[in-house]
């Protein structure tokens, strides 16, 4: 007879088997027959599943947990800023994009600027704020696409702001570093140094103002941010600091509605946003990495890293020469993205030794502070959305009574006179936050990760994890990743659960490394949902660098969802 002792430890060994005991992530994803929303907080996250379970889209969901995302971890992302998002639409099958980023005022141009002694556009005060698209994104977005009133889906949000919410490690670190910017402007650190300095961990923030901002919108839709007393905090704001916004240039202001750029990798598609934002260098990158046998290097190994910095580098060459709004100049989209284009371009990679990279036209400061989400509800209907302020709290400027950061985007514009990205009036800048999604057979995954001009080779990374090596989406998020955030030079930032022989190698072709902690901020953070069509589960994912979370719908609200009337 066999002892209990031995017969529990028979037990365990069974249960321990190879597949248990070798997990290559920390966290399991989320499965479920229901909606799920993955976002950098888990009380966004939380919001937009509550707004699944009323009834909502997952469109509605996405502008619940972004509004909240604008109270939990106002740094990132909120209604001063703009907007991307890529929509699928389950009934129709089509995939619908949404550029939702401002234009400077009518009366700013780079001739202007240079006229007042500026040489590289200023990355902080009025000059550097373009008119916010964010709002009108949302908007736009929930007339084609919301099941649930405006005032239900930004209910959660406005509860927050007014009750206050605590603070987590990461945001009050980050909160504590943006002390000094945060003190540039009077209204600005009244809102956000609510006892003359930094909210500290576990403290609870509450921004009354923002919720009134919120509750204006609510109710007055467009009128309640881009007119009225928003809009005149605003405009007073920017007379004060001798900007150039005018009532006329917020007024014209509109989203649009743009087709999805894609390219094909190993089978499957992958979707950005067009120009101007950087989604076409991560399809640029895809298509020169795509000439190389990176399965047969294998994961992680010397060859595939190199192989992918090297792409980067020419992708990136060609994202700074050519990108700009293509309403003011002209952009070959389809010659970036031809295959032959990539195969010729591939010819420049040397097997061994890693190119300087080419000089950028003018010094690029790239903001690494933006808001990823993404969410699916029941029906298949799948959303991919980022939002950002831009820099750390943005331009750190806030209009008296609003709560709201106006971001700093226009800093991304040209001085240089001539350049396809030369600041101009009514013109959008080169921008870094791309939504994506990727599709095969029965998988449909929508997909991001922030962090400035990380966000086109981290999506590179991502569908390569996928599609040459087979991960699921939590470990395409997890796994080791690199990032190059100059645009000339060797250096390169690596995380250091990349295996010391692997650096070594790197080091040995030229790369110059800077090795990061094993999950982090550097590299950005992302999430991810999936939905196979083919057994109607959905699936989330998030990414352990950020605080946030994969949360499902709960499955009782099941029958009181499909039964939900459709509000306005």
């Amino acid at each position: 007879m066999k002892s209990p002792l031995l017969a529990m430890s028979l037990a365990t060994v069974a249960f321990l088997t190879p597949e248990a005991q070798d997990r290559s992530q920390t966290r399991s994803m989320v499965l479920s027959r229901d909606g799920i929303v993955a976002s950098e907080h888990p009380l966004a996250s939380q919001a937009g599943a509550t707004v699944l379970a009323q009834g909502g889209h997952a469109v509605d969901a996405a502008l619940a947990a972004n509004a909240m995302m604008s109270v939990t971890a106002p740094m990132m992302c909120g209604p001063g800023g703009d907007l991307f998002a890529l929509v699928y639409d389950a009934k129709t099958g089509q995939t619908f994009g949404l550029n939702a980023s401002g234009w400077a005022p009518q009366a700013l141009n780079a001739e202007y600027l240079r006229r007042l002694g500026h040489t590289n556009m200023p990355q902080s005060g009025i000059h550097s704020v373009t008119v916010p698209g964010a709002v009108d994104g949302w908007l736009a977005l929930h007339r084609r696409f919301g099941k649930i009133g405006l005032k239900q889906v930004l209910a959660p949000a406005i509860l927050t702001a007014e009750q206050g919410v605590p603070l987590t490690e990461w945001v009050a670190a980050y909160w504590k570093e943006s002390e000094a910017k945060l003190r540039t402007n009077a209204e600005c650190a009244r809102v956000y140094l609510p006892q003359n300095r930094a909210p500290r961990v576990g403290e609870v923030f509450k921004n009354p103002d923002l919720a009134r901002t919120y509750q204006r919108i609510a109710k007055s839709k467009r009128a309640g941010f881009y007119a009225g007393s928003t809009a005149r905090a605003f405009l007073k704001l920017s007379r004060e600091l001798k900007g150039t916004i005018t009532s006329a240039d917020l007024d014209a202001f509109t989203s649009e509605w743009v087709t999805p750029i894609s390219t094909d990798y190993r089978g499957w598609t992958v979707q950005e946003i067009p120009p101007g934002g950087q989604g076409i260098a991560a399809l640029l990158m895809l298509n020169i990495m795509e000439t190389f046998p990176l399965k047969g290097y294998g994961a992680g190994s010397a060859d595939t890293i190199h192989t992918i910095i090297e792409a980067k580098k020419l992708a990136y060459a060609d994202l700074l020469q050519y990108i700009a709004d293509p309403r003011q100049a002209k952009v070959p989209t389809t010659h970036l993205l031809s295959k032959a284009y990539a195969h010729a371009r591939a010819k420049l990679i040397h097997p061994s030794r890693a190119m300087t990279g080419p000089e950028p036209g003018r010094p690029f400061h790239p903001g690494t502070d933006t808001t990823y989400l993404c969410a699916v509800d029941a029906e298949g209907n799948m959303v991919s959305w980022i939002q950002s302020i831009y820099s750390g709290f943005g331009s750190a400027l806030v209009p008296e009574g609003t709560g709201v950061l106006l971001h700093n985007r226009a800093g991304l514009f040209s001085l240089e006179s001539g350049h396809p990205n030369e600041l101009a009036g009514r013109k959008r800048p080169l921008h870094t936050i791309i939504p994506a999604m990727m599709i095969k057979d029965s998988r449909r995954i929508a997909f991001g990760i922030m962090g400035g001009f990380n966000q086109a080779q981290a999506h590179a990374q991502f569908v390569s994890h996928i599609a040459d090596f087979g991960l699921n989406i939590q470990e395409a998020l997890e796994a080791p990743r690199f990032t190059k955030l100059t645009f000339a030079g060797r250096d390169i930032r690596i995380e250091d659960r990349v295996p010391a022989a692997v650096r070594e190698e790197l080091k040995r072709r030229g790369h110059e490394l800077q090795v990061q902690g094993p999950f982090s901020s550097v590299v950005g953070g992302g999430q991810a949902v999936m939905r196979d069509e083919s057994t109607g589960v959905n699936y989330g994912a998030s990414d352990p660098r950020k605080d946030g979370a994969a949360l499902p719908q709960p499955f009782w609200t099941r029958q009181s969802s499909a039964a939900s009337p459709r509000k306005r």
